[in-house]
This record gives structure tokens, C-alpha cells and sequence, in this order.
């Protein structure tokens, strides 16, 4: 749990993150494109994450309901069966890596979370979910580095992990120049609740 005050607005998400063990395969895999291609805006490895459900600049009253609401929500839910899978990148723009296995659960997770997060009363613009990681992004003038980048990755398959926890994460956006970096407000253990009942497989929560 972070005990720092938070800013008077943050940027708010909600997600799951690889092992270190995942991303340190995907890190490796990515070195010949870390050399060629520089000049791409390369997000730290410790930002990875998939997102759930991106909220947007939210003033920092959200976080108390939506802690609580989480941490409940998360013991429900069993940890899935996850990898990484190959590249890809959105308009030539964001270079992602992509989510394989438990998709189907992975996208009631989404849907759960995003109901959760409305019956707090918090708005956020919908948006579709397409399980990735993002790891970089071009700059204005370079069309052509991350469908390169991307196409590197085409045979990449990593290891199978499960899923540990629900992360509340926020960024510094607008706090100045430089670099996002995100970081935890809180995470929470999945299945618990599951555990406590005697480790039965959950459909739903």
C-alpha cells in the first residue's frame, strides 16, 4: 500500500502485470529492436501492464471508494493463465506486445472491473478492450520504426504465468516535463475469497 498523498488529479487505471520473469524473456527478446530503432520513446519494463479499465484524469477523491470496491472484488476473482504472444503496433504509432491465453476470463475480468468502477459513480470514456502491453511509442516525424519493431516480435512466445494481483495504478501526468511513470496506488491478491471456500475454480465472481 503506498501511504504518499496523491496530487489533487492523477491519471487512474486499473490493471494486471506480467512477473518479473515474463517481462525480463519479452526485454530480451526486444534487444536487437532496442538497438535499431533509438529513437523510439521505449516505456520502462516496470510499466508494463495490461489495463483493465483506463479512467483518465480523475480528481484523487476517486481513490478511497475505489480501493475498497477493488479489494473486495479482487478475492472473487481466481488468478488466469497468461502469456505473451508476438507484436503489433496501433496507426504505426504504439508498439504493443499481446496478451495470449485465459482471454475469455481476462475480458470478464475487464467487464466486471468496469462495472465496479461505474457503480462508484466514477465516469471514464468506454473503450475496447485489447489485451496488450504497450511498449513504445513513435515520435512525429517516424512512420516506420514501430511496424518494424512489430514485426520483429512475430515469432516471439513467452511463458506461461498466472495472474497474482489487481493493481490501482496512477501517473504523473501533467506534473511537468519528462517522461510518464506510473505507479501503484494499491494492489490486491486475487482469489482469496476463492481460497478461503476451498479453492474451487470461479466462472464469475
Amino acid at each position: 500500500m503506498d501511504d504518499h498523498p496523491e496530487p489533487p488529479t492523477l491519471r487512474v487505471f486499473v490493471a494486471l502485470a506480467p512477473p518479473d520473469e515474463a517481462k525480463d524473456e519479452l526485454a530480451r527478446a526486444l534487444r536487437p529492436a532496442y538497438a535499431r530503432y533509438p529513437r523510439l520513446r521505449w516505456n520502462r519494463i516496470e510499466d508494463w501492464h495490461i489495463t483493465l479499465a483506463f479512467l483518465g484524469e480523475q480528481p484523487s477523491t476517486v481513490v478511497p471508494p475505489l480501493r475498497s470496491a477493488l479489494a473486495g472484488r479482487a478475492a472473487s476473482w481466481p488468478a488466469l493463465h497468461l502469456s505473451l504472444r508476438g507484436g503489433g503496433h496501433f496507426d504505426q504509432r504504439l508498439l504493443w506486445s499481446g496478451i495470449d491465453g485465459d482471454l475469455e476470463q481476462l475480458h470478464r475480468l475487464a467487464a466486471d472491473v468496469r462495472d465496479l468502477v461505474r457503480s462508484c459513480g466514477i465516469e471514464f470514456r468506454e473503450r475496447p478492450l485489447h489485451p496488450h502491453l504497450t511498449l513504445a511509442r513513435s515520435r512525429r516525424d517516424d512512420h516506420v520504426s514501430v511496424p518494424l519493431a512489430a514485426a520483429g516480435l512475430t515469432g516471439f512466445t513467452g511463458r506461461p504465468w498466472r495472474t497474482e494481483r489487481l493493481h490501482l495504478v496512477g501517473s504523473n501526468i501533467g506534473r511537468g516535463p519528462g517522461p510518464i511513470h506510473y505507479r501503484d496506488i494499491e494492489a490486491w491478491r486475487l482469489g482469496d475469497a476463492v481460497r478461503a471456500r476451498g479453492g474451487g475454480a470461479l466462472t464469475e465472481p
